[in-house]
């Protein structure tokens, strides 16, 4: 498998050791537009691309992605406002987008019993959820993208939920707390209190290479498919 790296940044770098590791193949590297000038007609070659860039032009790679023919793998988040058009557009080409707010395997098990948690305490309202999430100064998004997908989860599993705040939060609404310090590679708390107890559900990421472990199992996976997949697709969750 000839992998295309759409960011060459520290997620770029682990994405590449991993590859390497499992016997793939780095065909290719775009960081910055002088790279696309020089190289971009070299992506239709490779057979994935994975795209670890930032939100402003995240979406700019899928497009180009869809029109070389290849699956794209992407790690971005912070462009998800445009998915349903993005979504469309995949499956009018008959093209491959696999996205994940997070390709840890363990936080998308933990995504798993965060639904499952919200939504047998819909039946006891004396509990009420927060969450905190922790990144390094490099981060550009917050709350993000992971925390948010944990929200919407309960949101979609609890129908006491409708909203993420950063503010003290109104009925309905779940406060999601961002912290930026340090090289901290991802923790999320979320936390259900109640006036006698409370229970808290909490991942850390130890480094980037889990992340980047996943990317490449999702990249292998998404090999002659169509359409549009998230990790509850690779990990039949």
């Amino acid at each position: 498998m000839k992998i295309a790296l759409l960011g060459y940044g520290k997620m770029g770098h682990e994405v590449e050791k991993i590859a390497l590791e499992h016997g793939y193949s780095i065909g290719l590297t775009l960081d910055n537009e002088k790279d696309w000038q020089e190289k971009g007609e070299l992506l239709k070659e490779c057979d994935v691309a994975i795209e670890f860039s930032i939100p402003a032009i995240a979406i700019e790679n899928i497009l180009k992605c869809f029109v070389a023919g290849i699956p794209i793998v992407v790690g971005t988040t912070g462009w998800y406002d445009r998915f349903q058009e993005i979504s469309e557009m995949c499956v009018n080409s008959n093209s491959t987008l696999f996205y994940a707010s997070n390709y840890s395997i363990g936080v998308n098990i933990f995504f798993d019993i965060n639904r499952r948690l919200a939504s047998l305490l819909e039946a006891y309202p004396m509990y009420s959820p927060s969450m905190v999430e922790i990144h390094h100064t490099q981060k550009l998004d917050a709350p993000s993208g992971t925390a948010i997908t944990l929200a919407n989860d309960i949101i979609a599993s609890n129908s006491r939920y409708t909203n993420l705040t950063d503010a003290k939060p109104e009925t309905g609404e779940i406060q999601v707390q961002s912290i930026r310090e340090g090289n901290v590679p991802g923790t999320h708390s979320i936390t259900w209190s109640s006036d006698i107890d409370q229970i808290t559900l909490t991942h850390e990421a130890k480094d980037r290479r889990g992340f980047a472990i996943g990317a490449v199992m999702a990249a292998a996976w998404v090999q002659n498919r169509h359409g549009v997949f998230t990790m509850k697709d690779l990990l039949n969750l």
